[in-house]
C-alpha cells in the first residue's frame, strides 16, 4: 500500500501545515514556530516570478534546511509557464521537497501583473502554468487557491484545471479575491471540493482554536489543515490540536509566551537595526492581540510605544501582556 500524501499521526491527528504569509511569515517567524513545534510542514511566502525573472538569483531566497528537520515547501507565483517551470527546477535543485503554486494572492499589484488570484479568471492559463511546473520537476507540486476572483462562478472549472495539471493536492482558502479577509471563510466550498475531486484537499481559513479545527474536519472531510493567522494569534494552536488527538491537555503558560517572543527576537536577521527589530515585533504583536478582547485593548498602547531598544520594548510588552499569568486569554 502506498504511503498517504497527507499522513495522519499515530493518534489520528490530520496533517498540519504552517501557511505562507507575506510579511509576517518570514524566516524568523518560521524558525520560531519550528522551536514551538506541533506542525508537519511549512510553506514559504511566495517567490514572485516576473516576466524578466532571473530564476537562479530569485531561488537563492529559498533555504531547504531553514527549519530542518521540518520540511519547508517552496511557494512560487507567476503566469509565464516556462519561467515558472524553470523556477520549479531551480528550487528542486536547491533541495525543495515540494513546489506550491500560488493561485490565491489577492494583492492588486500582484494581480495587475497577471499572477496570484487573477489566474482564477482563466482556468486554461491556470492549467498551463501549473502543468508546466509539474512536467519540469520530479518532486510533488501542489497549489493554494482561493474560491474565485470576483465570485465563485469558475470554482469547479478551476478545480478541474488544477487536478488535470497533475498536482498532488489542493489547499483551498474559500474566499474570493474580492472577499479579501473580511467575510467568513466558506467551509462549504471545501466540502464541495472534497466531494468533487479525487485528489486530497487541505482546508484553510478561520481556524483560530481547537474547536474550529475539529469543526472544519467534521464539516468538510478535508485531508489536512493549513493555519496562518490563527497561529499568529495563538502560536501554540498546533500543539493544542495535536494534544487533543493524543488525549492529553496542553495549556500554554506565561513562560511559554515569553519564550516564544524571545526566540522570535533572537531569530530576526542580524542586519536589522534595533528600531527595525522593534517594528518586526510590533508587526507580530498586532496580530497576536486579536486573540482576545483584553489584548485588543492593549494593542494601541503597545503599537504606540516609542522604544528603540528591543530589550526595553520587550520588557514593556511583558508588562502589557501579563495576562497568561493572571489566567486570562484561556481557551
Amino acid at each position: 500500500m502506498s504511503k498517504p500524501v497527507l499522513p495522519k499521526d499515530g493518534n489520528g491527528c490530520p496533517y498540519l501545515q504552517l501557511a505562507p504569509m507575506e510579511g509576517v511569515g518570514d524566516p524568523a517567524f518560521r524558525k520560531t514556530m519550528a522551536a514551538v513545534g506541533g506542525f508537519d510542514e511549512a510553506v514559504t511566502a511566495f517567490i514572485r516570478v516576473p516576466e524578466n525573472a532571473h530564476v537562479q538569483s530569485l531561488a537563492k531566497r529559498y533555504q531547504s534546511n531553514e527549519i530542518a528537520p521540518i520540511p519547508l515547501a517552496a511557494q512560487i507565483m507567476g503566469s509565464d509557464p516556462d519561467l515558472m517551470a524553470a523556477m520549479g527546477q531551480e528550487l528542486a535543485q536547491r533541495g525543495a521537497l515540494r513546489i506550491d503554486v500560488n493561485c490565491g494572492c489577492p494583492s492588486n499589484i500582484v494581480n495587475r501583473r497577471g499572477a496570484g488570484s487573477v489566474l482564477l479568471k482563466n482556468p486554461d492559463l491556470l492549467f498551463k502554468v501549473v502543468n508546466a511546473v509539474v512536467k519540469a520537476v520530479a518532486i510533488p507540486v501542489t497549489i493554494k487557491m482561493r474560491s474565485g476572483f470576483d465570485d465563485t462562478s469558475l470554482f469547479f472549472e478551476n478545480l478541474s484545471a488544477a487536478a488535470a495539471s497533475g498536482i498532488q493536492y489542493i489547499t483551498l482558502h474559500p474566499r474570493t479575491k474580492s472577499d479579501g479577509y473580511r467575510r467568513p471563510a466558506r467551509w462549504d466550498l471545501i466540502a464541495a471540493a472534497k466531494e468533487f475531486l479525487k485528489i486530497p484537499v487541505v482546508g484553510n481559513g478561520d481556524i483560530r482554536n481547537v474547536a474550529d479545527a475539529l469543526k472544519m474536519l467534521q464539516n468538510t472531510g478535508c485531508d489536512g489543515l493549513m493555519i496562518g493567522r490563527g497561529i499568529v494569534m495563538n502560536p501554540f494552536l498546533f500543539l493544542q490540536i495535536r494534544s487533543h488527538f493524543s488525549g492529553t491537555a496542553f495549556q500554554p503558560v506565561w513562560e511559554d509566551l515569553i519564550r516564544y517572543f524571545r526566540v522570535y527576537i533572537s531569530k530576526l536577521a542580524d542586519d536589522l537595526s534595533p528600531k527595525q527589530r522593534v517594528n518586526k515585533v510590533k508587526q507580530l504583536l498586532a496580530l497576536y492581540c486579536n486573540s482576545s478582547e483584553h489584548l485588543l485593548h492593549k494593542r494601541p498602547e503597545i503599537l504606540a510605544a516609542q522604544h528603540t531598544d528591543p530589550d526595553e520594548f520587550f520588557a514593556f510588552v511583558q508588562t502589557c501582556l501579563n495576562v497568561y499569568e493572571s489566567g486570562a486569554n484561556r481557551d
